[in-house]
């Protein structure tokens, strides 16, 4: 079908060639009025071709966390550790059971009672309620949600794991197109600075060694724009394999790099660290989870009470009523005591373990503070100083690209030798693409931020 098709394109271009003499002749013709196309026209000349998808940050984060396989296993340990919460909570409520039993035995020889049994034939169909009392249950519930907030804590950091690294593609992206327009913009530059030698080594206004300078730098400046446009497609591809979950590469950036981001203060900052850090929070929750241990491990000492009601039949015959004409439905109760007395050391091996479990926590949960203190101000110094540095670099940007305006004027004049013209030219390619990327540093800085005090700024 393919090869079809472009035999029948083929003869058709060269019927057309034939056909209009006044091509061949170099005749001037009337083109047809230009009309708008249908939609169904529209369809029919381009198919297959799918529209561009225009991704916003949010968009990006969105269908990030839908296809990141460590983000969905973390949320899947969540959720598993929830129901462990779920279960140990059910263990502290009665049970409700029915039991059917059919026991049938007979007598030996010589003998007049029955083993174990109330006759030969006995059947049991009885509703059963079951409550257990203990500490241990008490501590494992309380344990479960311990683990349960830890395990939040942990799908959360693994949640603003994934924004930074959104967040750095998304805009490694957005820098790589502008890297892109700019070398294109320099090649556009070599091209042109190549000529202006090449036509005033004709007026023999300059020596044949500008010549060689200038298209030593054109070919450099293509070297530069064919290593851009690799860039920005590795770039692509990252960043479509992080939020596609069938690598769909067509689609445009809706952010600005270079829009203004406020940052916040450092007092704001510390202040939504010290509620909402996920790091903290895990820590705090390891600890609680490791006390609950120790009590639970400690109630091995303590006796345990259960409770159980019955109500049913327990009866030769398997029926409401016997045969003497009384009822055989009728309820039980019965309560329950265990002492423990000697278990050679296992509880005070068990409370033993417990409690170095839970002085590792209290030093992690140090730890994680102190880290905390220190990771806010060096966060915070990085975001500003990325700030504070990217105004300088959007003016060099600026007056690189002015000096080279400049430069290649005075060059044109004879005030400039060739070495001045191709020194402006790089150092504006250098100071184009510092400014780009102080532009993603930011952006990443804000979004480090965020792991900290779980607000993502942004435009």
């Amino acid at each position: 079908m393919k090869s079809r098709r472009i035999l029948v394109l083929f003869c058709a271009s060269v019927g057309a060639l034939f056909l209009t003499p006044g091509r061949r002749a170099g005749a001037q013709e009337t083109p047809p009025p230009a009309s708008a196309p249908t939609p169904q026209a529209a369809q029919q000349t381009a198919p297959g071709v799918s529209q561009t998808l225009r991704l916003t940050l949010d968009d990006a984060l969105a269908r990030a966390r839908k296809n990141s396989t460590q983000f969905q296993a973390a949320q899947t340990d969540a959720a598993i550790v929830r129901q462990d919460r779920y279960q140990a909570g059910a263990a502290l409520l009665p049970t409700v059971t029915y039991n059917n039993q059919a026991i049938s035995t007979s007598l030996s020889k010589g003998s007049l009672s029955f083993i174990a049994n109330n006759a030969a034939h006995e059947y049991v169909s009885q509703a059963n309620v079951h409550e257990s009392i203990d500490l241990v249950s008490i501590s494992s519930f309380r344990r479960a949600s311990a683990a349960s907030a830890l395990a939040k804590a942990r799908a959360e950091i693994a949640s603003r794991g994934l924004v930074v690294t959104v967040v750095q593609d998304y805009y490694a992206v957005a820098a790589a197109q502008l890297k892109l327009g700019a070398a294109k913009k320099n090649g556009d530059e070599g091209d042109r600075f190549l000529k202006l030698t090449q036509d005033l080594e004709k007026g023999g206004e300059v020596a044949h060694s500008d010549v060689i300078k200038a298209e030593l730098q054109m070919q450099d400046r293509r070297r530069q724009l064919q290593e851009a446009q690799l860039g920005l497609l590795n770039a692509r591809l990252d960043f479509a394999v992080l939020i596609f979950s069938d690598f769909n590469d067509n689609f445009e950036l809706a952010e600005d790099l270079h829009a203004s981001v406020p940052l916040p203060t450092l007092a704001e900052v510390q202040q939504r660290a010290a509620r909402d850090n996920p790091d903290l929070r895990a820590a705090l929750a390891a600890v609680q989870q490791a006390g609950h241990d120790v009590t639970g491990a400690r109630a091995g000492y303590l006796p345990s009470l259960s409770f159980d009601y019955w109500y049913g039949i327990d009866a030769p015959q398997f029926a409401v009523n016997g045969a003497n004409g009384f009822s055989n439905l009728g309820s039980a109760a019965a309560a329950t005591v265990i002492i423990p007395i000697w278990n050679w050391g296992a509880t005070q091996s068990r409370i033993k373990q417990a409690e170095l479990r839970r002085t590792q926590a209290q030093r992690e949960l140090s730890l994680a503070q102190r880290k905390l203190l220190a990771e806010i101000k060096s966060l915070y110094a990085e975001a500003e100083t990325a700030l504070n540095e990217l105004s300088g670099l959007s003016r060099s940007a600026e007056l690189s690209a002015e000096s080279l305006r400049l430069t290649t004027l005075r060059y044109k004049g004879g005030e400039a030798t060739v070495l001045e013209v191709v020194d402006a030219q790089t150092t504006f390619a250098q100071a184009n693409s510092a400014y780009q990327d102080g532009a993603v540093r930011y952006r990443v800085a804000l979004a480090n931020l965020q792991t900290l005090t779980g607000v993502l700024t942004t435009p």
